[in-house]
């Protein structure tokens, strides 16, 4: 993203490697502010009831209709769980119970990291929020594979039910980049 004015001051700034910097970075022309810019964290869950997870049917661009996993970006003064909790809350109506870190996706081209939570819901009162135009529970066999919006979800659903057949959760961690020679356009690397 390209900025333009210094958030500090107003003033313009310019693209150049900071001293002790190995990147260009914003910086004011006028008061020297240096501006950072990081990857955007999302964070959500795999909600689970008995043997199916909740997905929601997005009401909202990117990929509107398409089906995922509640998830969305962190908020300040939040942390990774409260968000994941919050998310849910937001767009399925939700109550959930965090179980544990279980998939962080790294998206270097966008800028993002997914950190998702197994997670359990708390009851069966849930409904589609203002983001979601629908909210079911599925199993494995029900999942709209061809119909998911993300890259990042179908990693984790697969990476999710490929674990409950062999009864171990273990947290995993990808890195999904573009590849026009994939078959999807995309290549996942397993990190851990």
């Amino acid at each position: 993203m390209t900025m333009k004015f210094c958030m500090a001051c107003g003033s313009q700034l310019e693209l150049k490697v900071p001293l002790g910097d190995n990147r260009e970075r914003h910086v004011c022309i006028t008061c020297g502010e240096i501006h950072y810019q990081n990857p955007k964290i999302v964070t959500g869950c795999i909600p689970v009831w008995e043997d199916k997870v909740l997905l929601c049917k997005r009401a909202i661009e990117p990929r509107y209709g398409l089906w995922t996993v509640p998830a969305g970006f962190m908020e300040n003064g939040e942390s990774t769980h409260a968000g994941a909790m919050r998310e849910t809350l937001e767009e399925a109506n939700a109550r959930v119970e965090i179980d544990e870190l279980y998939m962080t996706v790294n998206l270097p081209l966008i800028n993002q990291v997914y950190m998702l939570f197994r997670a359990q819901l708390i009851d069966l009162d849930f409904s589609a929020g203002e983001e979601s135009l629908d909210v079911r529970l599925f199993s494995e066999n029900e999942i709209p594979w061809g119909e998911l919006a993300f890259p990042t979800v179908e990693v984790s659903l697969k990476r999710f039910f490929a674990d409950r057949t062999c009864g171990e959760f273990t947290p995993g961690m990808v890195d999904i980049v573009r590849d026009a020679e994939a078959p999807k356009g995309y290549r996942v690397t397993e990190i851990a």
